[in-house]
């Protein structure tokens, strides 16, 4: 198993709008190959910086849904509303 990490940091009054999206694309992501869980946190001491953790089961699922036209076209609606670059970083055991 892997553990993926991404980092966002949301831009001024768009929390609300990037909060829904973000379920949306859990709920995309669920369906996925490979996918085993997922949390979206927020940092307590910047409430626009993110974090998502995802679990796949090897890295070949996750980079299988990372570029997958899902994911790319749900990013579409996620990057206008984030202030500057998402950051990934893939863990593992």
């Amino acid at each position: 198993m892997i553990r993926v990490m991404i980092e966002r940091h949301i831009a001024d009054d768009l929390a609300e709008y990037y909060e829904q999206a973000a379920r949306n694309t859990l709920q995309t992501a669920m369906q996925a190959h490979g996918f085993i869980s997922g949390e979206s946190l927020r940092n307590t001491n910047d409430s626009n910086h993110r974090v998502v953790m995802a679990n796949f089961r090897t890295i070949q699922d996750w980079q299988r849904w990372h570029g997958s036209a899902e994911r790319k076209e749900i990013m579409e609606a996620i990057m206008p509303m984030l202030d500057g670059e998402e950051k990934i970083t893939v863990l593992e055991h």
